[in-house]
């Protein structure tokens, strides 16, 4: 059960915010510093992506796993969708994950590659590698 007042609840749900997030940070200024140059947020693409890579042509989403349903995450499936509200936190998540395949698909069309990197999988490691694909991109 909640142990916070709706009014606590709503206030803390609304100071998330949608960029500049922790993991977006993190992935921003580990990638940064394997010599990599993006943009950030750029309203020129469906959905202003989280990083976006003009030299690769590559666009990367950086997802929160409760916000976008990372199915794969195990806190996502330990945790799921909170038991207050259920009707209304499923059909939120859902809404974001048919608005994020709607993004990607936008996105490709436009001849452009697209990279989703999940918060639970952030890692100096899995940044490496994620480096290492967008400069592939180009071949």
């Amino acid at each position: 059960m909640d142990n916070l007042s709706a009014e606590d609840r709503s206030r803390n749900m609304a100071a998330i915010r949608s960029k500049n997030t922790k993991p977006e940070l993190l992935v921003r200024s580990l990638l940064h510093r394997t010599g990599l140059r993006f943009v950030l947020h750029d309203a020129r693409f469906p959905g202003k992506p989280d990083l976006v890579f003009p030299k690769y042509r590559t666009a990367v989403f950086i997802h929160g796993c409760f916000w976008h349903g990372h199915k794969r995450c195990l806190r996502y499936k330990k945790y799921g969708v909170p038991k207050t509200n259920r009707k209304y936190w499923s059909k939120k998540i859902e809404t974001n994950v048919k608005r994020d395949a709607k993004v990607i698909r936008a996105i490709r069309n436009r001849g452009w590659r697209v990279l989703t990197f999940w918060e639970c999988r952030i890692s100096d490691s899995s940044v490496s590698a994620l480096s290492k694909v967008i400069r592939n991109s180009s071949r």
